[in-house]
């Protein structure tokens, strides 16, 4: 199932098709009573513009790097409290002190370094923003995110031995495969670990997404429009 193309360069309108088409593809996955976060990702998207969202109401936002967001997000959150801002991209070791004022949600966990410095760091500052493990679904050697196959562990470790509140999993398919069998493995290693939510699709899959399972969608050029650079 492909997303229908929106084309809207009204923002607040873009975000209510959006909306409309996620409850329509819930109701067709026979989830019309499942809740689903839509993290409008704000990545390049000047300040000026993810106000324009925000106005409208829509509190929840996704960003790729952390010095952007830094840049950007301190006043929005001061202006908008209830603003809520997820970390969708790779998060090196040394930003992780920076992140966790910023950040409500990392859903980018994927390595034994990592989970360690955010376990020593949530220990020193007293916050613990809930995390996701990220997993490689494809298996691409560019692609941040453990492997399938290790995926077990790597959650027990982190639950275990470090404690981090770890709430679910997410994943970027290949940008040349059909999305679904992604969808179904990141879901099925929910599954096995009792983990309840899924980050998973973007603005050209969404809807496959939300009939596998997502309790986030992660969607971007569906609401700003194209990124800059």
């Amino acid at each position: 199932m492909g997303s229908t193309p929106i084309l809207q360069t009204d923002i607040a309108a873009n975000l209510r098709q959006v909306a409309s088409a996620m409850v329509a593809a819930l109701n067709a996955a026979d989830r019309s009573g499942d809740k689903i976060d839509l993290v409008a990702v704000s990545k390049t998207h000047p300040a000026e513009r993810v106000r324009l969202a925000l106005e409208s109401g829509h509190q929840l936002f996704g960003e790729n790097r952390v010095q952007e967001a830094g840049a950007k997000w301190p006043a929005l959150k001061e202006e908008f409290p209830q603003a809520r801002l997820h970390l969708i991209g790779p998060l090196q070791t040394n930003k992780v002190r920076g992140v966790l004022p910023l950040f409500d949600v990392i859903e980018t966990v994927d390595r034994p370094k990592l989970a360690r410095s955010l376990a020593a760091e949530m220990s020193r500052q007293g916050r613990r923003p809930i995390c996701f493990v990220q997993v490689n679904t494809g298996e691409e050697a560019q692609k941040a995110g453990v492997l399938p196959g290790e995926a077990d562990a790597f959650i027990e470790q982190c639950r275990g031995d470090l404690e981090l509140p770890i709430a679910g999993l997410m994943c970027i398919p290949p940008v040349n495969e059909e999305p679904a069998m992604h969808f179904a493995l990141l879901a099925k290693i929910a599954a096995r670990n009792g983990l309840s939510r899924l980050s998973m699709g973007m603005s050209h899959d969404f809807e496959t997404a939300i009939e596998f399972g997502a309790t986030e969608v992660r969607v971007g050029t569906a609401i700003f429009g194209p990124r800059g650079p």
